[in-house]
Parts: structure tokens; sequence; C-alpha cells
């Protein structure tokens, strides 16, 4: 079988818009993409892909779904076969294996990192509200300048200066201090000692790209020399540095909108331009910028802007970051403040429209920076202007799109003054070269991939394929199937709107007031109030799909994942049914029986207050229809017992005027 770590990789990677672009002509509209439906005949685009959910639906023949879930509707592939296409597709490496008990341990282990991570960072906000925290921390970050809406929002922390502080209040919550250590939150040295990695420093939590807690990143506040200034996990089962940007949860929506990524050096820089009003900047964690890192704002933007300092080190960072950025078909732009200031720094001295002003009139396109910035260096030694020339040619030939290469050797040429045709010949030959380089080194590792596969063969006695033929055919049998062609149950509508709900705010708490029927101290949220309904009176949601996607729902929902970590684990499956109708609730066109037209005239927490007990009583009533009408059916049987049977239905519509009143009175 195919790893789960493996799949979720790959389901992480892929891109969506990229992934249904190559079969479909895909215009951008907004922070989405519109065509016409390729699984029914229509002249009006209905056809919606949303790069930022990783969704595709479409309005008019209410087909959705994930990129997994295209492939196998629109090439008929099963969930393996689309999982092996997007692995081939963006070089992903799979090695099958089946799911031994020291697999099923590894992922265990995997989920009680996220568990405990998640724990820290609840403990370590705590502790920034109150004592050494509040005295030291806060006052840090507020003399930073951030405001309290912001500390809290990006979750930050104090960490005590007890060195067994946070050890000690974890084990006294359960939690096992080989997860401590694992994690990186607790450090254990040779001799056996164990003290908090991050004790007396301020805390930035890490987010992975679907918002779970990961690492974290602990300032001191010390000035001295003998202490590191950061300090950051240590790369782990859930947290890869060279992987992670920080701050790319906060900001992957107005990046996919406003279809342009800044990105900066440090976490304050990152999170003071969010305070500002500028929510499409990222930062690096802790690293020099990697592949991996660019492959991660690829997925949703193609256009970055680089923000650094204007002192040396970050000129040289952004060159660097250039050519890796070029080489990953990206477009680049290069914003430098002026000398001695940060973007944390600038954001004090200057408004959101100056600062957008600032970055529309400074970004320059990499050879008006690198030309600007070498030309000053070599002055007018003609040496020095020859190497310049030929490193600027070369950092175009990084460049994969050969169009790209002419119009920027066209626009070189012009500002450096040499022939155009000298220059091309430069990139194109570099191009080449830099194209058998990457050539062999691909052929080296498909070998030595062979070479692994045939020793890994050898040495079970059997072909490569045997279990992954297996595997297949299993997954296969299970997506293809057979449909069944059903009336509608009169629930359905009813039923759907619950589940929307869920899906859609699930961990929102209502907040009644206290003179209010399901007034309950502490507040429930939408899920409770929801389940807790259903449960008190015993009833349970139609066979099939719906209650499939309740039951999968709060699966994830006890094991306290966010909201956006619990609809890509539910449409990260092969249960096509379910992905899709996830999908169609999701959806921003879908509407709650009318109350969606209400939605102008008050806030959305008060309009859930409203509309959740509505949608309950409301499929109370279809029950109750659904009973009325399996009791007037049983009239007509015979030998039925009419008096008994005629006593139920005046019951039922007791019930039911009861029911229509409450309705009415909501």
């Amino acid at each position: 079988m195919i790893p789960n770590q493996t799949v979720d990789r790959i389901l992480e990677t892929a891109k969506i818009e990229e992934v249904i672009g190559d079969f479909v002509s895909l215009k951008r509209q907004g922070a989405s993409f519109l065509a016409c439906c390729p699984f029914h005949n229509e002249k009006t685009p209905s056809f919606n892909v949303n790069p930022v959910r990783g969704f595709f639906y479409c309005f008019g023949c209410k087909k959705g779904g994930t990129a997994v879930t295209f492939l196998m509707e629109h090439e008929k592939m099963s969930f393996t076969e689309a999982i092996r296409y997007l692995a081939k597709k963006y070089g992903i490496e799979i090695e099958e294996q089946e799911e031994s008990p020291e697999m099923i341990l590894s992922r265990q282990k995997r989920e009680s990192l996220y568990i405990v991570s998640e724990f820290a960072q609840k403990w370590f906000a705590e502790q920034l509200e109150e004592g050494e925290g509040r005295a030291v921390g806060w006052n840090y970050f507020r003399h930073r300048g951030l405001q309290e809406d912001t500390i809290r929002k990006f979750g930050l922390g104090w960490c005590p200066s007890g060195k067994l502080t946070f050890h000690d209040a974890a084990i006294a919550a359960g939690y096992k201090e080989e997860y401590l250590i694992e994690s990186g939150l607790c450090v254990k040295t040779e001799d056996g000692k164990i003290y908090d990695r991050f004790h007396e420093r301020v805390i930035f939590p890490i987010h992975s790209v679907s918002g779970r807690v990961c690492g974290f990143s602990g300032r001191t506040l010390k000035d001295s020399k003998k202490t590191s200034k950061y300090v950051n996990s240590p790369n782990t089962q859930i947290y890869d540095k060279s992987r992670t940007l920080y701050g790319m949860w906060f900001a992957k929506q107005a990046v996919t909108k406003e279809d342009c990524c800044i990105l900066v050096e440090g976490n304050l820089d990152m999170i003071s331009l969010h305070q500002l009003g500028l929510t499409n900047v990222v930062a690096t964690c802790g690293t020099s910028l990697t592949r991996e890192q660019i492959l991660a704002i690829k997925r949703f933007s193609r256009n970055v802007t680089i923000m650094y300092d204007g002192d040396s080190a970050g000129i040289h960072a952004a060159i660097r970051g250039i050519d890796l950025f070029l080489k990953e078909d990206l477009n680049v732009k290069v914003v430098l403040l002026p000398e001695g200031m940060d973007p944390d720094d600038f954001t004090k001295k200057h408004s959101l429209e100056e600062t957008k002003a600032f970055i529309a009139e400074n970004a320059q396109d990499f050879i008006g920076f690198k030309t600007k910035l070498l030309l000053d260096e070599c002055g007018t030694d003609p040496m020095k202007r020859s190497e310049l020339i030929n490193d600027i040619a070369d950092t175009i030939a990084l460049m994969p799109d050969p169009v790209k290469r002419s119009v920027y050797a066209d626009s070189c040429s012009e500002r450096l003054d040499i022939s155009v045709d000298i220059l091309k010949n430069r990139i194109e030959e570099t191009a080449e070269r830099n194209a058998r380089d990457d050539r062999r080194r691909e052929e080296l590792r498909r070998r030595e991939l062979e070479r692994a596969e045939a020793e890994k063969a050898d040495s079970k006695g059997a072909g490569p394929d045997t279990a992954a033929g297996k595997l297949e055919t299993v997954v296969m049998d299970g997506a293809v199937g057979k449909k069944l062609v059903r009336k509608a149950s009169i629930l359905e509508p009813v039923e759907k709107d619950l589940l929307a709900f869920l899906l859609r705010d699930g961990l929102s708490t209502m907040n009644f007031t206290k003179d209010s029927e399901y007034y309950m101290e502490p507040p429930m949220t939408v899920a409770e109030f929801i389940d807790g309904s259903l449960h008190d009176d015993g009833l349970q949601l139609e066979e099939g799909v719906r209650r499939r996607t309740y039951e999968a729902y709060f699966k994830y929902y006890d094991e306290g994942l966010d909201q956006d970590e619990i609809i890509r684990k539910m449409t990260g499956t092969d249960d096509n049914e379910l992905v899709n109708l996830v999908v169609e609730l999701t959806s921003s066109r879908y509407e709650l029986n009318g109350e969606q037209l209400r939605k102008n005239l008050t806030n959305h927490s008060t309009l859930l207050l409203r509309t959740v007990p509505k949608a309950i009583l409301l499929y109370h009533a279809k029950r109750l229809d659904k009973q009325l009408e399996e009791y007037r059916q049983k009239l007509n049987e015979p030998g039925a017992d009419i008096r008994t049977i005629m006593m139920e239905i005046t019951h039922l519509n007791e019930m039911r005027r009861a029911v229509n009143r409450r309705i009415g009175r909501i």
C-alpha cells in the first residue's frame, strides 16, 4: 500500500488548478478559476475551481471534489492510479509497503506529536497572559507594536524561566515524556537530564499549511552573545523547517486572491505587515530559502515579491532567492527597504496605503535589480562588466520557459548595451548545459531507484509490483462499484442543511442569552449542539452517504482537528460520494432553505443562533412527515388495524403542529 504520509505529501503538493488545467482550459476569476464543465455540455461556464480549498465544483451538474476526484471521474482512474499520476506529475517517489505494526505505531506517534504541540501552544499562550509572562513577554510584544488581537490571532506565547516548568505541566496534564522530547519541546542531554527547550523565551507557534501547530520559534529577550537570539524546533515527523514558511496558514487565501506572495525574513516582519493589513506575506522559518519553500509558495501564486532589509546580508539573500525562484518558473521582483530598516520598522512609520505605494514604486524585476547592483560594483572595469553580463545571462538561463528567456534577453540587451544575439547565444548554451545536467542527475536517480527496487524484490523473492497489484484491485473495485438510481428521500434536504452547518461552522460557538431555552454554560459549538440534539432524541441520519459524512466529521472533530484540517481529511479519501457531498455543501452557492437571504440583516454568529435550532426543528418536522406518510400507506394494507393507525396519525399530527409552532417562534 501507499503510506499515508506519502499520500498526504502528494495531496499537499498537488495544485488543483494545475491538475485540472492539464485537461480543461481555466480562466481566472478573482481567487478562483472558471471553465465550461467537462462533465456535461454547457455554454455558460459554471465549473468552479478553488485553489485555496483545493476543490472543484460544477453548479450545473453538481459534480465536485478534489484533484484526485477529478482524475477518477474525468480519466476513469482508480484512487491509487490517481495518486500515482499526481506523484509522477510532481516528481514524488512512492515506496509501497504493507502497514506493519511499526507503521501503525509511526502514524500514531505523528498524531501524538500534533496533539502535544497543540497543547504546548495553548499553554504558552496562557502563560503570556499572567505573572512572569505578562510582565516580560506581553510587554515585549506590546513594545514591538503588536496589538492584543494580533498577539492572540497568531497564538504568541511565553515559556517561563524555570527549566522544567513546561515539562512538569505537560506531564501533569497526561502527556508522555517521550513525545515532549520527540517534538523538540524538551531536550534530553547525554547524561539524561531534561530541560524545556524554549524556557525564558517569547514563543512564535509555527503552523502547517492546513493550520495545525507543528513547531515553535522562541526568541530570548536577553542581550547576551552567549545566548542564541532564536531557538527553533528541530526537524520532527511533523515539522521540516526546509519545507515550512512561517505564516502561510494565515496568508494563503490573500496570496491566491492577490496572485502575489510577499516574502520577508523575520517572524515579526511578517506579523507586523499582517497587522498593518498586508496579509499576503510569509517568512522563512529561520533558514535560508529552499526549493521546497518555493514550491509551497507556487501552490498559491507564481508571482513573488522579495522584501528584505537594505543591508548587505539582505541584498545577498535576495540575489540567491532570485535564482531559486526563476529556476522554478516563478515571476520574481525585489523590494529593498531603506538601509537600516526592516519591514517591522517600516510598518511603524508608514500606513497601509504608504506601504503599498512604496512596494509598487520600488519593486524591480530581477534584471533591473541585479544590473543596478552589479554595475555599481564593477564601475568601468571591462572584465568585471563582462562578468556581470555573463552572470545575468546565466540567471536568465535558469528560466524553463524559452519565450520568457527570449523576452528577458531583449530587455537585458537594451539595458546593458550589448548585442542581443551574443546574449541569446550565451543564454541558450547555459540553458542547454543546465538541461543536460538535470537529465544526468535524473538518470542517476532513476538507476538508483531501479537498483534499490531490484534488491528489494530479490530479498522478498517476488516481483516488485505484486503487493501494489493486489492493492489496486481492491481499491479499484471499491471505487468503481455500481451506481444505484434511487428516489430522493424527504429527509435529504434537511439532513444536507445539518451537514452544511457542521462543515461550515462546526467549531463556531453558540452563545445563547440566559433567557433562551438553549442557554448552556459553557456554551456549545455548533457541532455539539447538533449532535446533542439528535442524540437526546435517539436520532441518526439516514443510512448512506449523509450518515457516513456525519460520522466522518465527528471522527475528526473528536480528534481535536480544526475545521480546515477536518475538511482536508474528509476529502482525502476514495469515497467519491462523500467527497462530492462535502464539496457541494461547502461551495459558496449552497443555500440553507432560504435563510441565507437574510444574511445581510445580521452578523453571522447571531444568524447561527436562529438558523441552527430552526434546522433541527425542520429536521424533526420532516421526520414526522415521513412517519405520517408511512402510516397513511398502512391504511391501504389488507387487514390493517384502522383504529390504531388513525390514533398514531392523530398523535403525529399533534406533534407536527407543536413543532410548527416552535419553528414559527424562531
